[in-house]
């Protein structure tokens, strides 16, 4: 079966900077919903008619992924509005932040924990691949028709380079 809008296909990939140095890398297949919110349009268009086995090298501006880095979203707060376990590269949801955080700080983001003072603590609410050209080597494991319920639902869950909110340790970025 071909790649077409709202199938569901699976890729490994591998992710390197412009330097090629390796930023990420799947070997266990995972789905994405085409014609949904799970890839970006610069993704998910090359996809299209490609079926499993083939390989796909992409080359990728910011402004085709996650756009330029914003220095507007970086934000020095209070270490004692914290909890007292944080490390660096925790992530917190803007909407879940701890009170007492400056009030201009846009509740839509999710914020990296970049930096720890003793006094202060530093959020970056930048994708991590902000201002990164990156070079994608995709390979199409497998492709099938979607259901209804996941047409319906936009996504599989599996939104491509979404991070997650986690706990100590857990730097998930897919």
């Amino acid at each position: 079966m071909k790649i077409t809008s709202h199938c569901v296909v699976a890729l490994t990939w591998t992710l390197k900077d412009t330097l090629g140095e390796v930023l990420d890398e799947l070997d266990d297949p995972v789905e994405f919903l085409l014609g949904g919110n799970d890839l970006l349009a610069a993704i998910e268009q090359p996809l299209q008619g490609h079926e499993p086995g083939d390989k796909l090298d992409l080359h990728l501006e910011p402004e085709q992924t996650f756009g330029d880095y914003d220095e507007h979203l970086v934000f020095l707060e209070a270490r004692g509005a914290f909890p007292s376990v944080l490390e660096e590269g925790m992530t917190f949801e803007g909407a879940g932040l701890p009170d007492g955080m400056n009030p201009d700080i846009p509740r839509n983001n999710i914020y990296t924990v970049t930096e720890i003072y003793p006094e202060h603590v530093v959020l970056d609410g930048n994708h991590p691949l902000a201002g990164i050209a990156i070079r994608l080597s995709l390979k199409v494991e497998s492709v099938r028709e979607a259901t209804e319920a996941e047409i319906g639902e936009g996504s599989l869950g599996t939104g491509f380079f979404r991070v997650e909110p986690s706990a100590p340790g857990n730097e998930t970025l897919h």
